[in-house]
């Protein structure tokens, strides 16, 4: 850990410094979940004390909700070009099924995003200030309203009020499926012996059913 630290002073070395915490937060995230990081230890990876990052963000929660929303900004670039190429052929609601098999595809694979969002409401968003809380729910409201247009576009039956509660729901359903589909060894094993499927597997399934239900719905309703 630096023992000579010098707060950054210009624009350019806070957000350098900033851009450092962030990035080794995002690698830690990678390797464990949220739970098992704390605020010391990511200090000690950074090499500065507690004290002087927290010059840089609030607490351990702001630090990972800046994560959470580069991640989540990443998966809209993903999910954008993945919709471009969506087929809208087909009887019935194929094309809703079609839209939603995709959105559910890139949330598999972006296990962070995941992660982040399932802590978000219950972990994240409880020990920052009203400034972080304020500029965090902007952008969160500017991820959601991305995702919004982006099915419209492929969905144009979808009113604009459908297109916001299908986008904002979205990730709801994430949150409630995500610790499921990570259980504890034990529960895993339980679970196993009763005959359940994986984790994984279930929520790869329940989060592509409920996505297609939902979307289908609000389409056949006119919402």
């Amino acid at each position: 850990m630096s023992t000579g630290f010098q707060r950054a002073r210009r624009p350019e070395q806070v957000e350098a410094r900033r851009a450092t915490i962030l990035a080794t937060a995002t690698a830690m995230l990678r390797e464990r979940p949220v739970a098992d990081i704390s605020l010391r230890e990511l200090s000690d990876r950074v090499g500065l004390a507690k004290s002087n990052v927290l010059h840089y963000f609030d607490s351990r929660e702001a630090i990972f909700l800046e994560v959470l929303d580069e991640v989540w900004q990443r998966w809209l670039d993903v999910t954008a070009r993945a919709l471009t190429v969506v087929s809208v052929d087909g009887p019935g609601f194929v094309r809703e099924e079609r839209v939603a098999t995709t959105i559910a595809r890139a949330l598999q694979d972006d296990r962070l995003l995941c992660e982040l969002v399932s802590a978000m409401a219950s972990v994240l968003e409880r020990n920052i200030s009203v400034e972080t809380a304020r500029s965090f729910k902007q952008r969160a409201a500017t991820n959601i309203d991305r995702l919004a247009g982006l099915v419209r576009d492929e969905v144009p039956e979808l009113s604009s009020a459908g297109a916001a509660h299908f986008a904002g729901a979205v990730f709801v359903i994430v949150a409630g499926l995500w610790p499921y589909a990570n259980p504890t060894e034990a529960v895993a094993t339980a679970s196993a012996e009763m005959g359940v499927a994986p984790g994984a597997d279930l929520f790869a399934e329940n989060l592509t059913e409920g996505l297609a239900n939902l979307l289908a719905g609000l389409v056949a309703r006119r919402r």
